[in-house]
């Protein structure tokens, strides 16, 4: 049995899940309410504010999807709860970000500025304070919708790795390259 898949998920106090005809698990808790369709054949129990899923057969594909449903659950469980957070940096010299509402405004270095809608169920906010790198703060409690936004926001300027310029995320470590005149010795 998969490891991931028969880790039980322990339900806290004020997140209510239900589990429809249909498969799919409803998640309401403080921060929202998130859904989450199974394939048919998964059977989630909820027996003294423990979940647990059970996969229909030993098929591989069950097998992977196993872990899989149990792992976007628990997220989803942590997401109600205290909400999922990103921190991304501006790493080079004039990079700038604001936000007027959701609309995101970065300036990276092209010769016009990138303006990005956000949906409404992230809440944006941006950071520029002296001497420190800009900061894009990103919150909600879909971690993947969370992982999207962010995955969007840094291929306007992934960081190379000569001169670590880009945008990265907060505490990330950059492999650097040597540049051409470390050949020459």
């Amino acid at each position: 049995m998969s490891r991931i898949g028969k880790a039980q998920i322990a339900i806290p106090t004020g997140v209510e899940i239900k589990v429809s005809s249909e498969n799919v698990v409803s998640v309401k808790g403080p921060k929202g309410e998130l859904q989450q369709e199974l394939k048919s054949g998964f059977k989630v129990e909820i027996k003294d504010g423990i979940l647990t899923i059970a996969r229909p057969n030993e098929e591989k594909q069950s097998k992977a999807l196993h872990g899989l449903y149990r792992s976007l659950i628990n997220n989803n469980v942590i997401g109600v709860k205290d909400g999922h957070t990103t921190k991304q940096e501006l790493v080079g010299v004039g990079y700038k970000a604001s936000n007027i509402g959701q609309i995101l405004d970065l300036s990276v270095g092209y010769s016009h500025r990138i303006m990005l809608e956000i949906p409404k169920e992230v809440k944006i906010t941006t950071i520029t304070e002296k001497g420190q790198n800009p900061t894009i703060i990103l919150e909600s409690a879909d971690k993947q919708l969370v992982g999207q936004i962010a995955a969007k926001i840094r291929s306007f300027r992934t960081p190379e790795p000569y001169k670590g310029k880009g945008i990265r995320f907060s505490g990330e470590q950059l492999r650097r390259k040597a540049g051409k005149s470390a050949s020459k010795k």
